[in-house]
Order: structure tokens, then C-alpha cells, then sequence
């Protein structure tokens, strides 16, 4: 699977971005769709996920700020991000991990395609 992220860029606390990832090379449907971040200094964290079936799972730190959701028939992911924080500052990375069980079981290692990640940064 190869995966492309776009739509990072800088944005004011409170305000909105939307990312985009897009998937080619294999059945969008047999995977689940990620987004995980990384703020410089800090480990690699699970911002939501989403199997195909619609499963959502969303970190702590942005539920009710973010919002994760697929097309299938254009083999996109998406994660509209709202009332950004400064904290929310990091490289966003699109992954996929084949769906081989329930959202709940995945961890970061399930996810073995990653895309190149792109940069959001948040001003105060």
C-alpha cells in the first residue's frame, strides 16, 4: 500500500486543517486507516483509527476536537482537525495495517505502510 498525506500546514490556535491521505497499490477496504502523530522530542502517538466497517478510535487528547472518516470509493482518509492547540504541533503521518481482528486489538506495530507524514504546526 502506498500512502500520501497532504494538507498540513500553519494555523492559529482555534483554528482547522484538514488532512488528506490517499491509497493505492492494494483493496482499501481490507485495511484499517490511521493517523498518528509526532511532536519534536516526543514518541510517536496514535491520534485516531478507523476500520473499514467505520470503527472509530480516537486519543484522549483530541476527542471532540478531531474527527477521523474515510471514502472508500476514493480510497481516502481523512482527519479534520478543529479548535487547534499548540500542543497539537507535530508531523502527521497516514497508516494503514491489514484489518485482521477488531480495532480495539491494533497497536503501532500493526501498522506496517506509512505514508511521509506531513507537518502541522500550531500558533499560540
Amino acid at each position: 500500500v502506498q500512502l500520501q498525506a497532504s494538507g498540513g500546514g500553519l494555523v492559529q490556535a482555534g483554528g482547522s486543517l484538514r488532512l488528506s491521505c490517499a491509497a493505492s497499490g492494494s483493496t482499501f477496504s481490507l485495511y484499517v486507516m490511521g493517523w498518528y502523530r509526532q511532536a519534536p522530542g516526543k514518541q510517536r502517538e496514535l491520534v485516531a483509527d478507523i476500520s473499514s466497517r467505520g470503527s472509530i478510535n480516537y486519543a484522549d487528547s483530541v476527542k471532540g476536537r478531531f474527527t477521523i472518516f474515510r471514502d472508500s470509493a476514493k480510497n481516502k482518509v481523512y482527519l479534520q482537525m478543529d479548535s487547534l492547540k499548540p500542543e497539537d504541533t507535530a508531523v502527521y503521518y497516514c497508516n494503514a495495517a491489514p484489518e485482521l481482528g477488531p480495532l480495539s486489538v491494533f497497536t503501532s506495530d500493526d501498522y506496517i505502510y506509512w505514508g511521509q507524514g506531513t507537518l502541522v504546526t500550531v500558533s499560540s
